[in-house]
């Protein structure tokens, strides 16, 4: 009997919601999803985002290493360190026991043991770049894997321009003027009809940095009665958010610690996000116009390059995460406002792919034997 196939990665929603729609897009070519396996880590979303699936989920131990040499950072790693040993010896186990026909890696440090115990044990390797700069995990195992899947073009030997996996719930949105004003009347007040809809969402932990800024940009806008400003904290920075939060107003402004994505891009005219590879793919999909701060630091500085991508062609103004203050994104918002909302939409779509997932699953089926 064939083994299953097993899919791994997370620690951040931008690793989870690929795994689901590579996921989907297996079980649409006819694999089961008791022939599927997730696996995650226990400290990433991985619980709660992948908890109503029909599908194994295994949690492993584990955290991100710290580029840092500091006597905190240096006691975090150890403990990284104690607890990657535990999740490889997990890992090795559970690919022993299921013999995967393939082994499909989305990256972030919960693939790291997954992907080596595929490598040891001889079973085939898929790797998912999300970015265009992969991360490291990918970057140790490039030369062991099958195939890689790329988020961009690079004509390297052994890989496949696929794009990145969107899930149904996202490419299947309905941006068209009637769906947008049924969808704004539907929300709990609703939203004026009058009113042009900026979304900020910064990942489900949140940047601070962008949340103090949205937030001292809320009490600057007031008395503006032509925005509704969603704000999407992310868990860690929620209360302090609603604390300052301000009360009444003509803005409408409305903060919330995590929300359905699928419904808040359905309904938002300017996204202010990160530059993650998800979140950049979403956007181009849905022909969104974009205010993108990068996250500082990033591996191989990947989202000021995801960034610079949408720049170029006109689709997202970019600000520096240093430089984001309530009035660097005002003066960004209203450029976009007065002057390039709908040309940048139709830039963004224009960079869009939405059958990332489907290519995915076709790679995969092919180099699993299940096509």
């Amino acid at each position: 009997m064939r083994g299953p196939v097993v899919i791994t990665g997370g620690g951040t929603g931008g690793h989870i919601f690929p795994m689901k729609a590579i996921a989907e897009q297996l079980e649409r070519r006819g694999i089961s999803a008791s022939q599927l396996r997730f696996v995650g880590s226990r400290r990433g979303q991985e619980a709660q985002l992948l908890a109503d699936a029909s599908i194994e989920l295994t949690l492993l131990a584990g955290r991100g290493i710290k580029r840092s040499f500091a006597p905190r950072a240096t006691t975090d790693n150890l403990r990284a360190i104690w607890g990657l040993s535990e999740a490889m010896v997990v890992a090795f186990l559970k690919v022993a026991k299921w013999r995967p026909s393939v082994v499909v890696s989305v990256g972030g440090y919960a693939s790291f043991a997954v992907s080596l115990a595929a490598v040891l044990l001889r079973r085939p390797l898929v790797l998912v770049d999300l970015d265009a700069t992969p991360g490291a995990v990918h970057r140790l195992f490039e030369r062991f894997a099958h195939t890689r899947c790329t988020a961009f073009a690079t004509g390297e030997p052994r890989t496949v321009f696929t794009g990145v996996p969107l899930r149904d719930a996202i490419v299947s949105i309905d941006r068209s003027g009637p769906a947008r004003q049924m969808l704004r009347t539907s929300q709990s007040p609703p939203i004026e009809p009058s009113r042009r809809v900026l979304v900020v969402m910064t990942g489900s932990l949140g940047a601070s940095s962008v949340n103090r800024a949205v937030s001292g940009l809320a009490r600057q806008w007031s008395e503006r009665a032509d925005l509704t400003l969603i704000h999407v904290t992310g868990r860690r920075d929620y209360e302090e958010v609603m604390a300052e939060a301000t009360v009444g107003g003509a803005l409408d402004y409305r903060v919330v610690e995590f929300a359905d994505m699928t419904e808040l891009w359905a309904l938002c005219d300017i996204a202010i996000c990160r530059a993650g590879a998800t979140t950049v793919a979403e956007l181009t999909a849905l022909g969104i116009a974009s205010v993108l701060v990068p996250l500082p630091g990033a591996p191989g500085d990947h989202q000021s390059k995801n960034a610079a991508a949408l720049s170029r062609v006109g689709a997202a103004k970019v600000l520096a995460d240093k430089d984001c203050t309530p009035q660097a994104l005002a003066q960004l918002v209203d450029e976009v406002l007065e002057t390039s909302l709908d040309s940048m939409g139709s830039a963004a779509a224009s960079l869009g792919r939405k059958g990332g997932a489907f290519e995915i699953a076709r790679v995969v089926a092919e180099v699993g034997g299940w096509s």
